[in-house]
């Protein structure tokens, strides 16, 4: 059995099939997600997995160079929004309308829907290189 890190299968098989610029995306329970792109469904019921928990797992298990978020993020959650800051730390933020967040979806790796239900939950991750 594994000892640590992420124990659910498909998202371990995706952070460790990723390669440099790679893009994942975790997003909360209401996230439009493409047809066509790559779904792992966490979500049990309301809140459960937390965005935030579903973020901390991924990012001890990944490498992130940057993140992105919708600019909506600071303005409609912001309690969401300085708790995300305090999460990742100095990895450098760009912030981009929902709508063209929305679009980063077709061209990711995967996307991880979490149980969260508050408003623009909602996160690209970008692969970095581990030396």
């Amino acid at each position: 059995m594994k000892k640590e890190g992420i124990l659910n299968k498909d998202i371990s098989e995706l952070v460790a099939s990723m390669g440099h610029g790679q893009r994942v995306l975790i997003v909360d329970a209401g996230f439009p997600i493409p047809i066509e792109s790559g779904r792992i469904d966490l979500a049990l019921v309301c809140g459960i997995p937390t965005f935030l928990d579903t973020l901390k797992a991924a990012l001890k298990d990944l490498q992130v160079e940057s993140v992105i978020i919708a600019h909506e993020m600071s303005e409609k959650n912001p309690k969401l929004y300085n708790q995300l800051q305090d999460v990742i730390g100095d990895i450098p933020i760009v912030s981009i309308s929902h709508n063209e967040l929305k679009e980063q979806s077709c061209n990711s790796s995967g996307i991880i829907r979490t149980g969260e239900c508050s408003p623009f939950a909602n996160i690209v991750l970008i692969s970095g290189v581990t030396f």
